[in-house]
């Protein structure tokens, strides 16, 4: 069956062509091949022809239709915008290779040459040096690299609440060891009795961040009337204190819970009139080791060391009796037979560690020795021998020395204020005074040689100023009165601070202590100012 549609497929091939295939039917037929054996047909044989194509009527037909079409979204606001600079430059820098430099040796001559001119010029160079080396041109004199203080301002204004609300004075101030800490103490120097009153000491740390001048950094409460105070020369943080009831007292303010340490108690070795002054001494032979020196109106001064029941034990005592001044001081007739003179203020030398001075209640200041061996007339109860230790007297004020200060520049100078409102400045070596200064209508109450000048000094009034000396340019009126009190309500005391030395600190009756920074000129020492200390001795001397 296969076969038989296979030859009727050869024999009968067109039924199977489409339009346009009669060359292909003649190829079936026998092509070519095809004359050469007639009524047969010739086998198919492969034959490469032309590529006959035919055009689609149906793409003609339907075509071919394309359409282009955009979309645009809403306007977009376009701007153009260019900056100039002010100026410009353009620069170039060409850089060369470094040529290596050529070491030019030395010669022997040039090495002869130098060896000679430094034998020529020894002798010279060796007298300037030496002349140099004696020169006292800038002695005291240090660079100061920070910015020039040109005016005296107030840095803080530092007060107790409780205390002013009492009414109390600030009666005695101190500076720290490290110059930071500021103690006060209150108490009452007017009229009345005061023995009952409690009182304070306070004290506030300046480089603390943050700090209140409300709140003190400490308070220790007082059962009565502090009248001066002291901070321990190397413990930042003990504090010496002298009460109204005669007592001396050591506080530690490291300690808030307890800071009592030492106290003499009421004892027959305790002052019986109020306490004005305390110092913290060296022992004699242990310097690391301090006594307390403490001076009251009852005639007596006397050292205390510390004994560890917490008790301040005499160690040594001096008393001063009328008869035993030297016979030049003129003297009023003690009364009610009185022998005894009262002391208000203490002063130790800078050069000499035994020597001191004494402000009094009769307006003279005395000159005396710790080394003083004579006993001391007077009939007061002590466990230790009272010596008398006046080596000199000088003229007196017209009324109580309040203050003394001996120069840290100088030997023999020291200052007194007292309540005829003048300052004296006395020579060690005579009774009467170099020069004397009123520098107030009323009482002047503290005087302070600076610890950085030697010609300058600061003064506290009875009306309400602080005053400012600088000998160098005044011998007669103060180089600056800084107003303390606007009601003119007196300063009771003050102090330098010698750490930072550009501090001055002030306290008053009306309860507050105020911190003055000073300008540069009373803090920089200027060349030859103790030579020229020297020479305003000797001049006002003659």
């Amino acid at each position: 069956m296969g076969g038989a549609v296979a030859m009727a497929m050869r024999a009968s091939p067109g039924p199977f062509l489409r339009v346009g295939s009669a060359e292909v039917a003649t190829l079936a037929a026998g092509g070519a091949g095809g004359a050469e054996r007639p009524g047969r047909p010739a086998p198919l044989q492969d034959e490469t022809l032309g590529v006959a194509s035919v055009l689609s009527q149906w793409r003609g037909v339907q075509g071919i239709h394309g359409e282009t079409k955009g979309c645009q979204t809403a306007s977009i606001a376009t701007a153009e915008a260019s900056a100039q600079a002010q100026t410009h430059a353009d620069a170039q820098v060409q850089t060369e290779a470094p040529e290596p430099a050529a070491v030019v040796p030395v010669s022997q001559h040039d090495a002869l040459r130098l060896a000679a001119f430094l034998r020529r010029v020894e002798v010279m160079v060796i007298r300037e040096l030496n002349s140099n080396w004696q020169s006292h041109a800038f002695d005291g004199y240090e660079v100061n690299w920070t910015e020039p203080q040109q005016t005296v301002s107030c840095l803080h204004t530092l007060v107790y609440p409780p205390a002013q609300g009492q009414g109390l004075h600030v009666t005695g101030i101190s500076w720290n060891s490290t110059g930071s800490v500021l103690a006060c103490a209150y108490g009452r120097l007017d009229d009345g009795d005061w023995s009952t009153l409690k009182s304070y000491v306070c004290t506030w740390n300046l480089d603390r961040q943050g700090l209140n001048p409300q709140q003190p950094s400490a308070v220790v409460e007082v059962s009565s009337a502090v009248m001066c105070l002291a901070f321990h020369p190397t413990q930042p943080s003990h504090i010496a204190g002298g009460l109204y009831s005669g007592e001396v007292l050591v506080w530690d303010t490291s300690r808030p819970e307890d800071p009592l340490l030492w106290r003499t108690g009421l004892t027959d070795d305790t002052h019986t009139d109020p306490v004005y002054q305390v110092l913290w001494l060296p022992e004699p032979r242990h310097s690391h080791r301090f006594q307390v020196l403490s001076a009251a109106t009852d005639g007596r001064v006397l050292l205390w060391r510390a004994s560890g029941a917490g008790q301040l034990r005499l160690s040594k005592g001096f008393a001063l009796a009328v008869q035993q001044l030297p016979r030049s001081t003129k003297l009023k007739k003690p009364p009610r037979g009185e022998t005894e003179v009262g002391v208000t203020s203490v002063a130790f030398s800078s050069f000499d560690s035994s020597l001191f001075v004494l402000g009094t209640e009769g307006g003279f200041p005395l000159k005396c020795s710790l080394a003083a061996e004579a006993a001391a007339l007077t009939r007061t109860a002590s466990s230790v021998p009272l010596r008398a230790p006046v080596q000199f007297t000088f003229f007196p004020h017209g009324g109580p020395v309040y203050s003394v200060s001996c120069s840290p520049f100088h030997r023999n100078l020291f200052l007194s204020a007292g309540t005829d409102g003048h300052v004296h400045l006395y020579s060690m070596l005579q009774a009467q005074p170099l020069t004397s200064l009123q520098l107030s209508h009323k009482y002047l109450f503290a005087v302070r040689w600076s610890p950085v000048r030697p010609l300058v000094f600061a003064a506290a009034s009875g009306e309400g100023d602080v005053q400012l000396f600088d000998l160098q340019k005044s011998s007669q009126k103060p180089t600056v009165s800084i107003t303390q009190t606007q009601d003119g309500s007196p300063v009771y005391c003050l102090e330098f601070n010698s750490q930072q030395t550009q501090l001055l600190a002030a306290g008053d009756a009306k309860g507050m202590v105020k911190v003055w920074q000073l300008s540069t000129a009373f803090t920089e020492q200027g060349p030859r100012e103790t030579e020229d200390l020297d020479q305003l001795e000797a001049e006002v001397a003659t």
